[in-house]
């Protein structure tokens, strides 16, 4: 073997992935490449009425895509708080953010009453 032959070495790695490839919310700033229309039309082929879009006023964010299960459990306008507080601020114009939402409900006093 001579020092001009070349060596490959290749590490494979693979996982399933799922359509959408989030499931939770999606921001889409004012300038993304695909933008609010691009991504409902992709959502209502791949799942259809499973996102709800909000529209928002906040300076770089065109709309947030909610999970409708997430909204079974909370109202949309603490959702679109919490994110313009914690989100938001951190998304460019040109940005389309993934955002992981795991919401626990929990009751501290039961009373079993008939």
């Amino acid at each position: 073997m001579t020092d001009n032959q070349a060596k490959y070495s290749v590490n494979l790695n693979f996982h399933e992935i799922k359509l959408p490839p989030f499931e939770d919310i999606l921001v889409v700033g004012k300038q993304a490449p695909h933008g609010k229309t691009g991504i409902s039309k992709s959502f209502e082929l791949l799942i259809p009425n499973g996102f709800e879009i909000i529209e928002t006023n906040f300076e770089n964010i065109e709309c947030v895509f909610i999970n409708r299960r997430i909204l079974a459990k909370m109202p949309s306008e603490k959702i679109i708080k919490m994110l313009a507080q914690k989100v938001f601020p951190y998304v460019t114009e040109s940005e389309i953010v993934k955002v992981d939402f795991k919401i626990t409900i929990s009751f501290n006093s039961i009373d079993d009453e008939p």
